[in-house]
């Protein structure tokens, strides 16, 4: 992730396996396994501490999600 700056891995889920494991697929105009607006927060044994769901046209807080992770 040198070009993000990131420490952390990203997931690319061109398959839509995580889509179905977290039970967030949907239709949205005519596809298929469209994952729903969400976040999920995983420890470092890739336990699921948290999960927050939107709306389509909702923006995910930030500062909640950053507060949730710092408390892991």
């Amino acid at each position: 992730m040198q070009a993000l700056d990131l420490d952390f891995p990203l997931l690319s889920d061109w398959n839509a396996d995580a889509t179905h494991g977290f039970g967030v697929e949907y239709e949205h105009n005519g596809m298929r396994d469209v994952s729903r607006r969400s976040a999920f927060l995983l420890d470092r044994d890739g336990v699921v501490r948290g999960a927050w769901a939107y709306a389509n046209d909702e923006l995910p807080d930030l500062d909640e999600l950053i507060a949730a992770a710092k408390l892991l």
